[in-house]
């Protein structure tokens, strides 16, 4: 049936017809008065029967509109007042100026017309002052996502309560898959009897046992050293929100007993794939490992790591048959390459280049060409005294190229080494990481999530004093090709004491075995102290900071130093390192402006402390007690309380990276 519209439109065209018909018509009286006058007749007629038509029509129209906009208006008016959608009105003022009666039911309320929302719902204040158009909020134990409208000052609530509830518990059942590890299990038990093997065994496995069944874990021993649980999200977060006390339990039971033994545990999250949970699950045990053992790590598909414990000095695990076959491994890979090319990370310390000059030497030794990338613009006075004595050697000291010369040299064949650092943000120069794919890493620091990808070989020990006792008991596994001159050997002797502190701090056997062979090469002790010296106006203006220091916990203290100067990393190193041997000082913190702009932090401890950890919380890293970070767009003020909720989080528990 034709529409009002369509009807319309079909009458149109008599419209028309009936004009041209009366011009006719006019025409024809001149010929014919009487047919003319019959045919005005039924024109007329015709067109009053037109018009009567098209008003009753018009007249329809205006009822169906009038009917349908009706229907309308009471639909929107129902809809707005009765469907359970809540909605706001407010002023510039954050008073509510109308609510529809849903959202008044919501707050238990009759009604909010005229009332404040800092009486009401403060936390919707944040949202309309940064004019956030979407956001999930929590009104009275409630989920609702609101809608604001800026231009019209208008809110809509959308109740997701039993949506936000549903997500919770499918997030809350996943399953999570973790890897026990325990730690020096093979060298502890090498040397017992069956029976105080069997002994370990029991009480480590009963120990983990209870642990599990008190936490609904499935727990399954697959080696010796070696456990896997199952478990879900919910009971990971309470695991995470008792900071693993499994961790402290298994360190102090096995105390009693003169055992060191630890667990590392790597925790795969986040996914509903179970072959991908194992690999998160190796991932972060790996990582845990990496960094010393006896923590947890908590790897999520997004990159994000979680890590608990931590906190003990880690026990010497590497021997001299790990020595030799990375010796072996790193000499083969030379021998593959046309030349090797050791970058160490920004503004160096003597480990650093110590380190570098090793690896260089390793590639003489091997026949090949070795260069050493600095930036002379950011060495201390220390690095340049040491340069001035490798002048005196020009073969040595040509050895030593900027940045662009490295990229200039380097080749599909070359190789790199990195030394003293295994973040690619830290090295001296990523172009270079990036434009050479052969790298090895050689570092002492605990891993961090931050990693340089693809090496073809790591060397990673934390348990070392420093790089350059790792790279030392390299030396000695290479062919002897070339004699050391005495300033190589210091420059590794040099770093081996600035990392101990004059083999005061994380000093083993094999740090004085590495030593006594350098010194063999010809290191010189009093050139070392020469090179570490330091002028009356630097211990001036590192005394000023340390006259800053305050207690902040029993046995951390806190310098800073004044907002109008500015220190350079060295001299807050040395600061930190100057208050650890203050009495009553388990950990030292100093920061300060640089002038560079940024604020920097330097951390140390005795070892009771992991330093590491909680400079890993603000962006940096290092050594359980040795570690550093540097902070941007904030001032000494804001890095100082940035650094006292770091300090408090390490006292709780864990940390988020």
């Amino acid at each position: 049936m034709p529409s009002f519209l369509e009807k319309r439109s079909i009458r149109y065209p008599f419209y028309g017809l009936l004009c041209i018909t009366t011009v006719l018509l006019g025409i024809l009286t001149r010929y014919n008065l009487a047919v003319s006058i019959i045919g005005f007749i039924f024109a007329g007629a015709a067109l009053y029967y037109l018009l009567q038509v098209d008003r009753r029509q018009r007249k329809e129209v205006e009822e169906y509109i009038s009917t349908l906009s009706y229907r309308v208006k009471k639909v929107g008016e129902e809809a707005l007042m009765e469907m359970p959608i809540g909605i706001m009105l407010i002023n510039d003022d954050y008073c509510i100026q109308w609510t529809n009666p849903y959202l008044a039911s919501c707050f238990d309320e009759e009604t909010l017309t005229g009332r404040s929302l800092y009486d009401v719902a403060e936390t919707l204040i944040p949202l309309i002052r940064q004019e956030v158009e979407t956001e999930t909020i929590t009104l009275h134990n409630r989920k609702f996502r609101v809608i604001h409208k800026l231009d019209e000052k208008l809110l809509y609530f959308f109740d997701v309560t039993e949506q936000a509830e549903i997500e919770k518990m499918y997030r809350d059942e996943r399953t999570v898959i973790a890897i026990i590890f325990l730690d020096n299990y093979e060298e502890l038990t090498q040397g017992l009897d069956d029976q105080m093997r069997s002994s370990i065994n029991n009480l480590v496995t009963s120990l983990l046992n209870k642990w599990a069944n008190d936490n609904g874990i499935f727990l399954k021993r697959i080696t010796s050293e070696r456990f896997i649980g199952v478990f879900n999200e919910s009971i990971l977060q309470m695991l995470e929100k008792n900071n693993f006390t499994i961790l402290d339990e298994v360190r102090e039971m096995t105390i009693k007993h003169n055992l060191a033994l630890t667990l590392s545990v790597g925790v795969g999250a986040g996914v509903s794939s179970l072959p991908e949970l194992g690999t998160l699950a190796q991932s972060s045990l790996d990582l845990a490992l990496g960094r010393g053992g006896d923590q947890v790590a908590i790897k999520q598909p997004t990159g994000k790591v979680k890590f608990y414990g931590g906190k003990t000095n880690p026990i010497e695990k590497r021997t001299r048959v790990r020595a030799r076959v990375i010796a072996h491994a790193l000499k083969e890979l030379i021998a593959e390459s046309d030349k090797v090319i050791v970058m160490g990370h920004k503004f160096p310390d003597m480990d650093s280049i110590g380190s570098a000059i090793g690896i260089s030497k390793v590639a003489q030794m091997n026949k090949r060409d070795g260069y050493i990338v600095v930036n002379f613009d950011e060495i201390d006075k220390g690095i340049q005294r040491l340069m001035e004595e490798i002048k005196l050697y020009p073969e040595m000291f040509d050895r030593f190229i900027t940045p662009e010369q490295a990229l200039e040299l380097a080749t599909p064949d070359t190789l790199l080494v990195i030394v003293d650092t295994h973040k690619p943000s830290l090295v001296i120069d990523e172009r270079v990481l990036a434009r050479i794919p052969d790298v090895v890493v050689i570092d002492h620091h605990r891993r961090g999530e931050d990693f340089i990808s693809n090496p073809l070989l790591v060397y990673m020990e934390p348990y070392a004093s420093s790089t350059a006792e790792l790279i030392t008991e390299l030396l000695e596994y290479q062919p002897n090709h070339g004699k050391f001159n005495m300033v190589e050997a210091t420059a590794l002797l040099a770093g081996i004491t600035v990392d101990t502190k004059s083999f005061t701090l994380r000093t083993g056997a094999r740090t004085f075995d590495a030593a006594s062979y350098l010194r063999t090469l010809g290191a010189d002790t009093i050139l070392v102290q020469k090179l570490l010296k330091e002028d009356v106006d630097t211990y001036i203006k590192r005394a000023k900071l340390i006259e800053s220091v305050y207690f902040y916990r029993a046995g951390v203290a806190i310098a800073k130093g004044v907002e109008d100067e500015a220190y350079d990393q060295v001299m807050l190193a040395q600061a930190a390192d100057t208050l650890l041997a203050m009495d009553g000082i388990q950990a030292s913190f100093t920061l300060s402006r640089r002038e560079d702009g940024l604020v920097g932090i330097s951390a140390r401890s005795l070892g009771d402390i992991n330093v590491q950890v909680i400079m890993e919380s603000l962006g940096g890293g290092g050594h359980l007690t040795n570690a550093a970070t540097q902070l941007a767009d904030i001032d000494a003020e804001e890095a100082e309380q940035m650094l006292r909720q770091a300090i408090d989080t390490y006292f709780e528990g864990g940390k988020e990276e």
